[in-house]
């Protein structure tokens, strides 16, 4: 087909096609961005968090008493998790100082030389006391636990006041500072004393939620009695909120001074700490869609309206003997044309609204392959767009035509 003719009837209608132009590109740069966001978000709410989530509670209390302070803190802590251990359908309890979801998140340096700051990973630190593994459902990759004998009390001081022999860390983390592979037994430094690496973990996601999903599992754990966090609870049997109840009830009854702070389980957490993520979700969605539907009525209604204009000469065309497929092809090149010239400049308004969003949101970069998407996307919603109005005009007959003029 000539292309030609399709050219000459654009040129004939400027401001028409200018003005649908700018609106695809705009809903082009909206659309492009608007998806990568999207699958960002996604990405981060569907992680792993490398716990039992569907079987874990958490009890965070403040414990007021004095059987909590000074050298008998540990065994008012081992007396509370004994009686959680008690409670029907309850596996396994830890204190906890940090897990995923929690409000609680410590982080430290580490590297491979002592006092080489140039060359250090920042990474989430969790004092990893008795049943802290069994009760989150952590998978030992290599290695071993951690044995009665190595555990610290965190009275002895704070976090970056005691030394750690030995520690654990995740696969992840484990395949960061040593990409052979051979972590095991290797040692890393958190300050001028060595940490031996007993053990390597799957993947146990940073409490803090960190934005970026490659170091989201960089964690160690190292063998600390931790005197305050959280009451974590096993809880196989789906009647997690009768076990809640019934933890609290038994914790204050031990130590009627306690506050207990909150109780959840952790998928109550989860659902909270993704909330704002799906917020953000829903408004692109509904934002995208509302773009999409603006651009596919414009495209539409410009198409219906150059129809009823072209009566007469598609009629003209059809005693020519252009046929049904030749005057339904010249609305779609001629649409195929305009959308074209729409994705191309929305492609730099793209780069240019990403550019706007690294600046001040910290956002990454625009991966090009979005650019394609919804330049498909548009190619596809302006033919479904003309098809209605393009089939009205293919169907015109030369003695129509005729009569009209």
């Amino acid at each position: 087909m000539n292309i030609a003719p399709v050219f000459k009837a654009l040129r004939r209608h400027k401001t028409a096609v200018i003005l649908i132009i700018l609106q695809i590109a705009v809903c082009c740069a909206i659309l492009c961005n608007s998806i990568y966001v999207i699958k960002a978000r996604v990405d981060r709410m569907t992680r792993l968090s490398g716990v039992a989530e569907s079987e874990l509670v958490a009890l965070q209390t403040a414990n007021l008493g004095d059987a909590y302070r000074g050298p008998g803190a540990d065994a008012a802590i081992q007396r509370d998790l004994a009686l959680l251990r008690g409670l029907p359908g309850v596996s396994a309890t830890t204190m906890a100082g940090q897990f995923p979801y929690g409000s609680s998140s410590w982080g430290t340096s580490i590297g491979l030389k002592p006092e080489d700051d140039a060359h250090k990973f920042e990474v989430s630190m969790s004092m990893a006391g008795p049943g802290f593994a069994d009760t989150l459902g952590l998978k030992l990759q290599q290695g071993r636990w951690f044995n009665n004998e190595e555990y610290a009390d965190q009275a002895k001081g704070m976090m970056s006041q005691i030394d750690y022999p030995v520690g654990i860390i995740t696969r992840s983390l484990a395949n960061r500072l040593f990409p052979a592979g051979d972590a095991l037994g290797k040692s890393v430094y958190l300050d001028k004393s060595p940490t031996r690496i007993v053990g390597i973990i799957d993947d146990l996601m940073r409490p803090d939620g960190f934005q970026d999903s490659v170091h989201s599992y960089d964690s160690i754990l190292l063998p600390v009695k931790p005197r305050y966090g959280s009451y974590l609870l096993r809880v196989p049997s789906l009647d997690r909120g009768r076990t809640l109840a019934a933890a609290e009830t038994v914790l204050l009854k031990a130590d009627p001074d306690r506050i207990i702070v909150g109780k959840e389980t952790l998928e109550e957490m989860r659902h909270q700490r993704y909330g704002r993520d799906r917020s953000v979700v829903w408004l692109l969605v509904i934002v995208s869609l509302c773009m999409l539907a603006i651009s596919t009525c414009g495209i539409g209604g410009l198409v219906s309206f150059w129809v009823q204009q072209r009566t007469k000469q598609i009629g003209v065309r059809r005693a020519l003997g252009a046929t049904r497929g030749d005057i339904l092809r010249h609305f779609q090149i001629e649409n195929f044309l305009i959308v074209s010239g729409g994705i191309v400049l929305g492609m730099l308004l793209a780069f240019g609204m990403n550019q706007l969003l690294m600046a001040k949101y910290e956002l990454p970069r625009l991966p090009w392959p979005y650019l394609p998407i919804g330049a498909v996307v548009l190619w596809l919603l302006g033919q479904l767009a003309i098809l209605g109005p393009a089939l009205r005009g293919a169907s015109i007959s030369p003695a129509i035509a005729t009569r009209s003029a």
